[in-house]
């Protein structure tokens, strides 16, 4: 489980997005508090700010075509299993939402990509598809 770096949302392949999409689902719901190495910094932050960084994926979904469950907008929604929030006070969020989202994680990210056989280029750092 990760969240890609927030400059990658836009250049993800169409797997990785639906991909990311699925696990912020998770994380949201009934994930919300259970440690995974690669996530745990998330649970340092109000859930809001995952709300947040879930309504950019459902974004890019969109723009491309994509039509993920509405109930998802909604920041009190946690899915089908999961009794929604009560109350969920919003906050500032940051740009990036998530400050551990930093140049060595761009790098880290696009190396996991790599590894997949997913090269991209992104501000500079050049990557691109089956290299």
């Amino acid at each position: 489980m990760r969240l890609w770096h927030q400059e990658l949302i836009s250049h993800l392949p169409r797997m990785q997005l639906l991909g990311q999409h699925r696990e912020i689902a998770a994380l949201r719901g009934n994930g919300w508090g259970r440690r995974h190495a690669t996530v745990d910094y998330v649970f340092r932050y109000s859930p809001y700010r995952l709300y947040r960084f879930h309504l950019l994926v459902m974004d890019d979904m969109r723009r491309r075509g994509f039509h993920p469950d509405d109930r998802w907008s909604d920041p009190l929604y946690r899915g089908r299993s999961c009794e929604p929030y009560e109350v969920l006070v919003p906050c500032t969020v940051p740009d990036p939402i998530y400050p551990e989202h930093d140049e060595a994680y761009l790098r880290e990210c696009l190396e996991n990509l790599k590894g997949k056989g997913i090269v991209l280029t992104v501000d500079g750092w050049r990557l691109a598809v089956g290299g």
